[in-house]
């Protein structure tokens, strides 16, 4: 089990976030990247659905011509680096080194992701936490590929806007200039858990290695009492609603 001791749950109220080593065994870790290997291998996406995915604004009007990124939320899609495509929308690197990421289902239609979201430990870890009655969001498989770079913050929200206006999209908020000296580098080892409050700003940086970093991660929101927003861009359907952690 993944119950927090007294001391963790301090730590993780005070800071925000708490890192878990050994929270996967390397077996299970083996399985998820063996997982992930399959999907990208069978993957279909067409030329026009080929979307790069960034939170930056100049994105947004790329974003909004299409639909696969914004009906993602209950599926399993693909969304890729800069860079990695043609002027057609054919490969330029190998497919395996051209994703951001993979998303936001795996935890409600693949098996495997499946399992790992809804381990007895991950729920433990959620009953420690005091969600009484937490939903599984999304879900992402991220790739950080070498030498390129990534955005994290909460300072703003990608929202929908009203029915019938142009573009579909905006950010509500801005992004102020972080000072990078109160970022704490956090190392951790393959298997772990990095606990992140919602309202806590982080990142990661660029990838100066010669491999990708793979990190597989799961949005929970506690549903007890709580309303969600309908200016979110990322909706239940009624396809897949929200999943319940606790089964």
């Amino acid at each position: 089990m993944a119950c927090l001791s007294s001391s963790q749950l301090q730590k993780f109220q005070e800071d925000g976030f708490l890192v878990l080593e050994g929270f996967l065994s390397a077996d299970e870790c083996v399985v998820m990247q063996q997982r992930i290997g399959e999907l990208v291998a069978n993957m279909d996406v067409p030329l026009h659905s080929r979307t790069i995915f960034s939170t930056q604004d100049e994105q947004l009007k790329v974003l909004d011509n299409r639909d696969y990124f914004w009906n993602s939320g209950d599926k399993i899609r693909f969304f890729f680096e800069k860079g990695v495509f043609d002027e057609k929308g054919n490969f330029l690197v190998p497919p395996e080194k051209s994703i951001n990421k993979i998303g936001h289902a795996l935890h409600a239609h693949d098996p495997v992701f499946r399992s790992v979201t809804h381990s007895p430990k991950v729920q433990a870890l959620a009953k420690s936490l005091g969600l009484q009655m937490p939903v599984v969001v999304q879900s992402m498989y991220i790739f950080k590929q070498p030498h390129l770079g990534g955005e994290g913050g909460v300072s703003r929200r990608l929202i929908r806007a009203p029915a019938g206006s142009i573009p579909v999209t905006s950010f509500l908020g801005s992004e102020p200039a972080w000072d990078n000296s109160l970022f704490v580098p956090t190392p951790v080892q393959r298997g772990a858990l990095i606990l992140i409050h919602g309202e806590v700003v982080h990142k990661s940086e660029q990838n100066l290695s010669d491999r990708s970093r793979h990190a597989y991660t799961f949005h929970l929101m506690e549903a007890l009492g709580t309303v969600w927003s309908p200016e979110n861009w990322l909706q239940p359907t009624a396809e897949l609603s929200f999943p319940p952690l606790y089964t």
